[in-house]
């Protein structure tokens, strides 16, 4: 497979203070350090993907910059033994689009350890309807059935339902047969989330605000995106031994918690990380991922744009309006 002289890629720079962003033509030789060359088929636009976008945090570490903290693809030259031409391939996180240039682009080089086998029973476009936001969210899954969170004991929460993580959890846990109440501040958004599974609905707006530090003991388990009160308040509603997976910052990064849930009803809060966690962990995930997720589900979730129509959509995920999981295909 040859590779061309010049690509299509989101480029963020610098100029100044002031933060510029363009899609544009890069040199392959352009392409930072790796082992492994990978012809990308698709990327997604996260809610990090917005705010790389956006420069309303600064997490980028240098410029100039690719966006994209996933990639779907196949491997097109290789010196790693591990990857030979042909193989396609999936790579989440360690740093793309903040330290290593990410997927919204036509080309990516990587290193090798970074990659997993893309799982024969999905497309690479599947693949990121599933992305990180999905492979998240069965690290969450696992994390909670390490606490001993198991089916059949109560309603599992799920915050921030409508989005990508909390999507993939409602069909993943559902799938597991778990209760799960699905909590989202888009309640014309019911049919959709009773569709992937869901047997309750519920108004965010009742935990936006902070609350006594120990309620009403209502959830086995949650699986959270949201952060600040919202995390607070599940803390507090957690029945005896319940556990909590939190993964998300998206109403902000304080936790305005008290000590009382943890030390009266003994919950866990288990941080789950989707960037730097181990090979194994990644690996078993996508494994469960390929065993379980309904793929109808996938079709549910998921929309596709172009990587023309990326900067119209970011400002749109970082507002909450996006429903589920958004493809960005570079192969059409």
């Amino acid at each position: 497979m040859s590779t061309p002289d010049n690509f299509r890629a989101i480029v963020i720079d610098k100029l100044g203070d002031e933060q510029t962003s363009q899609l544009r033509e890069v040199g392959i030789d352009d392409l930072p350090a790796g082992n492994v060359l990978v012809r990308v088929e698709a990327s997604t636009l996260n809610y990090k993907d917005g705010l790389l976008l956006s420069g309303a945090i600064p997490l980028i570490h240098s410029y100039p910059m690719v966006p994209g903290i996933d990639l779907a693809g196949t491997v097109v030259e290789s010196s790693d033994p591990r990857w030979k031409p042909g193989a396609r391939v999936v790579a989440n996180g360690y740093g793309l689009g903040e330290a290593h240039w990410g997927g919204l682009a036509e080309y990516a080089r990587l290193d090798g350890s970074w990659l997993v086998a893309c799982p024969e029973r999905f497309s690479t476009a599947q693949a990121m309807a599933i992305g990180t936001a999905g492979y998240t969210a069965m690290l969450c899954v696992l994390a909670l059935e390490r606490q001993g969170v198991a089916p059949g004991k109560g309603h599992i929460l799920v915050s921030g339902a409508s989005g990508g993580v909390g999507s993939v959890a409602v069909s993943l846990l559902s799938g597991r047969g778990y209760k799960v109440t699905a909590m989202t501040g888009r309640l014309e958004e019911r049919d959709y989330l009773m569709g992937l599974g869901a047997s309750a609905i519920i108004d965010r707006a009742e935990f936006n605000e902070p609350d006594r530090p120990l309620q009403e003991e209502r959830w086995i388990g949650a699986v959270d995106t949201a952060g600040s009160h919202i995390l607070a308040n599940i803390c507090a509603q957690l029945r005896y031994g319940g556990a909590v997976a939190a993964t998300g910052i998206a109403m902000g990064t304080d936790f305005p918690a008290t000590m009382y849930p943890l030390a009266l009803r003994g919950i866990t809060i288990a941080g789950v990380d989707s960037v730097h966690a181990p090979m194994p962990l990644r690996e078993m995930a996508w494994r469960c991922l390929a065993a379980e997720l309904d793929q109808k589900h996938l079709e549910t979730i998921s929309s596709e744009i172009t990587l023309d129509e990326v900067f119209d959509l970011a400002p749109q995920i970082l507002a909450g309006k996006i429903r589920g999981r958004t493809i960005v295909r570079l192969d059409k």
